[in-house]
C-alpha cells in the first residue's frame, strides 16, 4: 500500500493526507473545491479549511476522481449525507482498492451505517472503518493521535495499519466494523447536546452526567445493532465522545454552544462552510432508537430541537423532569 488515495478536501481529508505523507506515502487528495486543489498545490496550505498549516510539498491534491482511484487503499472522507454519491463517482472512475471509512454518521433517508452504504454502491470492495478521538488541526500539526481501525479482515487490518501508522498517528486494530461506526455517528449528536449546557450554563455537573448519560445512549444503540461493547468503551467511543464534548474545537460542540447561547440554528448554520455532521445524524439515530424500541432521550432532544423546530430550554426541562429510575445503560 504505497500510494494512499484520499477522497476530501476538507480539514479531515487535509489532516489524514498530512499524516500519510508523514508515513512515508504517496498521497494524493481528491477535493472538489478547485480552490482546495490550487492552494495546496501551489501553496502547500488549505487555506479554505485548514488555514496557517503547513503542508509536505509532497502532497498532491487533484479534482480527478480517476487520479485518486488509481490509489492502493482509499481513505473516504466525504460527508455522510454524500457518501453514497461520491462513493458512486470513485466506482465510476475505476476504483479497485479497499476502502476506509473515515467519515462519521447515518444516512438519513435509509439509517444506514456508511458500511452500509458502500456494500450498497461497491459490493464485493474491501471495508475497513478508521475513527477516534481527532481533532483535524492537531493530526495536521503532527500532535499524537490514536485510533481505531476495524476490519474484519484481520490481514487487510494489518497491512493498513502498517500503511498508515507512525509514531505520531496510532491506529489500535478492531474486528467490529459495526461498533466503530455507531460510536462515532451518536457522539457528534451528543456533541452538540452537551455545547448547549456550556451555552445554557448549565455547569460542569450537568456536563458530566450528560457524557455518562450519553455513553449509555451509545451502549444501548450499539448492543441493538450488534456491536462489542469493547469498542464501545474503546477509541472510536468513549475516546471520541470525551474529546468532542469536552472542547469548542468540536463542529458540534461549538454550535449546540451557539443554539445554547440563544442563537438560531439558521443563523449559525449559514456563517459555516463546514460541516457538522451532527445536524443531520440526530434524525437517524433517533429513528433508529424508535425501530429498536431503545431509549435514548438525549439524542431524541436534540433531534426535537435540530429538525423538529422545538425550543432548547423547553427540551431541557424535559429532560431534568425525567422520572427517577436505576442506573443502567
Amino acid at each position: 500500500m504505497h500510494h494512499i488515495g484520499i477522497i476530501g478536501g476538507g480539514a479531515w481529508g487535509t489532516a489524514l493526507a498530512a499524516s500519510a505523507v508523514r508515513a512515508g506515502r504517496k498521497v494524493t487528495l481528491w477535493a472538489l473545491e478547485d480552490e482546495v486543489v490550487s492552494a495546496v498545490n501551489i501553496r502547500h496550505e488549505n487555506t479554505l479549511y485548514l488555514p496557517g498549516i503547513p503542508l509536505d510539498p509532497a502532497l498532491r491534491a487533484t479534482g480527478d476522481m480517476a487520479e485518486a482511484a488509481a490509489a492502493d487503499a482509499i481513505l473516504l472522507v466525504a460527508p455522510a449525507q454524500h457518501m453514497r454519491a461520491v462513493a458512486g463517482q470513485l466506482v465510476d472512475a475505476g476504483a479497485d482498492a479497499p476502502l476506509v471509512i473515515c467519515s462519521k454518521g447515518v444516512e438519513q433517508k435509509t439509517l444506514a451505517l456508511m458500511s452500509d452504504v458502500l456494500s450498497d454502491v461497491a459490493p464485493g470492495a474491501d471495508i475497513a472503518v478508521l475513527s477516534g478521538p481527532t481533532f483535524a488541526a492537531e493530526l495536521a500539526r503532527n500532535l499524537p493521535t490514536a485510533v481505531t481501525l476495524a476490519a474484519r479482515d484481520e490481514a487487510l487490518g494489518g497491512r493498513l495499519i502498517e500503511a498508515l501508522g507512525h509514531n505520531r498517528f496510532r491506529p489500535y486494530l478492531s474486528h467490529d466494523v459495526v461498533g466503530a461506526q455507531i460510536g462515532g455517528a451518536v457522539k457528534n449528536v451528543l456533541a452538540i447536546a452537551a455545547g448547549i449546557v456550556a451555552g445554557a450554563r448549565l455547569g460542569d455537573n450537568a456536563a458530566a452526567a450528560l457524557i455518562t448519560r450519553g455513553l449509555a445512549e451509545i451502549m444501548r444503540l450499539g448492543q441493538a445493532l450488534g456491536a462489542q461493547r469493547e469498542t464501545l468503551m474503546g477509541l472510536s467511543g468513549l475516546g471520541d465522545l470525551v474529546l468532542t464534548c469536552g472542547s469548542t474545537q468540536s463542529r458540534n460542540m461549538s454550535l449546540g454552544k451557539a443554539l445554547g447561547e440563544g442563537r438560531a440554528l439558521a443563523e449559525i448554520l449559514g456563517e459555516r462552510r463546514s460541516v457538522a455532521e451532527g445536524v443531520f445524524t440526530a434524525s437517524g439515530v433517533a429513528a433508529l432508537a424508535d425501530r429498536h424500541e431503545i431509549e435514548m432521550p438525549i439524542c431524541g432532544a436534540m433531534d426535537r430541537v435540530l429538525n423538529h423546530g422545538a425550543v432548547v430550554t423547553d427540551e431541557i426541562d424535559a429532560l431534568l423532569s425525567r422520572p427517577f429510575k436505576l442506573e443502567t445503560l
